[in-house]
């Protein structure tokens, strides 16, 4: 039975506790986890939907068949797989996050939560720790003024947020930069933040929540650093869902991340195009001019990353995949009657 509700993975490890956890602990969710050339041949798990390699080059996707291998990007087949299969709720995460009991508990398109009061970047960490910490993709130009002086936050209200980025306890998702220079666990505060229209913040793709209308937004890009591709589509994504009036929402740590093993130098070197060209690409993006119709939202999509294309931030073959992205995407809106 397809369950209308799915989780998506990929992984070049054997089963984690955190992939053990979520079978045992979210039946009512489908759980895919997609395979690269680096995922041992005999992986299995049951109550997990394996997409390993030969049922990828066997999935009725144009996107599949030339998407790079050895790449997280890869991630965009599950998502592919999770929407033709008809998934209302798609939720992503990595197999390093152990979930918590709040895990998956709210899982409701309007979200209670407090607006921040300004324009521009925003450290939305200052609003969970007193630690100083950023997230990664956070400009390191901005980092000593938003520690310094912490924003202000509006009254609660509901708002619509089709995007939803919880946080991560532990190990939590920042720069090589800041772990290069800093020790120690971090538990962060409970809260829940609103982002609206000319507020940015990086997010990313390790315990975010989403909603069929920005489906089209899930691309990854491929032809882009590893630590870059999940924060590039989360600007990306926030200037085409600010265009259609809606927010995103910065909520509760409800997973504990124990890292994977990494490299930091490497990471470093990774995270080095962005350190020189967040600001740039955030602001290229935010001077475009987007429609504001629901149904246009892949074209959208398609607007921004020419653009960056343009400014030669991404190189020109990523159109390519681009283009069989929303290709595939065509298919399953038909098929499921979708609105993007």
């Amino acid at each position: 039975m397809i369950k209308s509700q799915t989780i998506v993975i990929t992984t070049i490890n054997y089963p984690t506790e955190g992939i053990r956890k979520l079978t045992r602990k979210f039946p009512d969710w489908n759980l895919i986890v997609v395979g690269d050339k680096k995922t041992p041949n005999d992986w299995n798990y049951e109550g997990v939907q394996y997409f390993g390699v030969q049922e990828q080059l066997e999935f009725d996707s144009a996107y599949a068949k030339e998407c790079p291998f050895n790449h997280y990007a890869r991630k965009n087949i599950g998502y592919l797989k999770a929407i033709g299969d008809g998934a209302k709720i798609i939720y992503e995460t990595d197999d390093d996050n152990i979930p918590y009991n709040s895990f998956l508990v709210s899982v409701d398109r309007c979200v209670e939560g407090q607006p921040v009061q300004k324009q521009g970047w925003e450290n939305i960490y200052t609003h969970f720790t007193d630690a100083r910490i950023w997230p990664r993709g956070f400009p390191l130009e901005y980092v000593n003024e938003s520690l310094k002086n912490k924003t202000s936050l509006g009254d609660r209200s509901k708002f619509e947020c089709p995007i939803q980025q919880f946080l991560a306890d532990g190990d939590p998702d920042v720069d090589s930069i800041f772990r290069l220079t800093t020790e120690g666990e971090i538990k962060f505060r409970s809260n829940t933040v609103i982002l609206s229209d000319g507020i940015f913040c990086p997010f990313n793709s390790q315990n975010t929540l989403w909603f069929p209308e920005v489906y089209p937004l899930l691309y990854l890009p491929s032809f882009v650093s590893f630590r870059m591709t999940d924060i590039w589509r989360s600007f990306v994504a926030q200037i085409c869902l600010y265009k259609l009036g809606k927010h995103i929402a910065f909520r509760n740590a409800t997973v504990f991340q124990d890292r994977n093993e990494h490299s930091l130098i490497r990471d470093f070197k990774d995270e080095v195009p962005g350190y020189l060209n967040n600001v740039k690409i955030m602001e290229i993006l935010n001077s475009l001019t987007l429609s504001d119709r629901p149904n246009q939202i892949g074209n959208n999509l398609r607007l921004c990353y020419e653009k960056l294309v343009e400014v030669e931030i991404v190189p020109q073959k990523e159109l390519n995949l681009l283009e069989l992205w929303l290709q595939d995407l065509g298919f399953c809106r038909k098929k499921w009657g979708l609105f993007f």
